[in-house]
């Protein structure tokens, strides 16, 4: 489906069963380094190789904040800018590390309305070469038709 860079998704645009478009972000250590910052997350685990190699880590991994704003942005660039993420829950696997790119993957699992608004239940996973990095649903709230 292709949008004009505002529009946001409508109720009668999606079903059950719909599948997200894939995203793959490119995980570096500036990546990494930079969700940590703006998450106020010190860590050294999250900008510091040797101290997480240390704790038996493969390299510095992402942190929850990160993962959950990335899973938000998978989200709402699908649904566009009218939407309202409601809730996200996800559970942590694999660590997200440099040189290993996120696949975020998703699929429609609910959809119901709610007052003025088409509710979605997304499931989501985000996964590398190691495995799943994070798995769970978000709730998303669009305009109706």
């Amino acid at each position: 489906m292709t949008r004009g860079a505002q529009e946001s998704l409508r109720s009668g645009e999606v079903a059950v069963g719909d599948e997200l478009p894939e995203f793959s972000l490119p995980v570096t250590s500036t990546v990494i380094v930079a969700g940590a910052i703006a998450s106020r997350d010190f860590m050294p685990a999250h900008h510091d190789a040797g101290f997480a190699k240390a704790q038996g880590a493969p390299d510095v991994f992402m942190n929850i904040l990160t993962t959950n704003g990335y899973v938000a942005r998978f989200i709402t660039d699908w649904a566009g800018p009218e939407s309202m993420v409601r809730s996200i829950s996800i559970r942590l696997g694999a660590p997200a590390i440099p040189g290993q790119p996120l696949r975020f993957t998703g699929e429609i699992t609910e959809k119901s309305v709610e007052g003025d608004e088409c509710v979605l239940e997304v499931a989501i996973r985000a996964a590398n070469d190691l495995g799943d990095h994070a798995t769970g649903t978000v709730t998303v709230s669009l305009p109706l038709d």
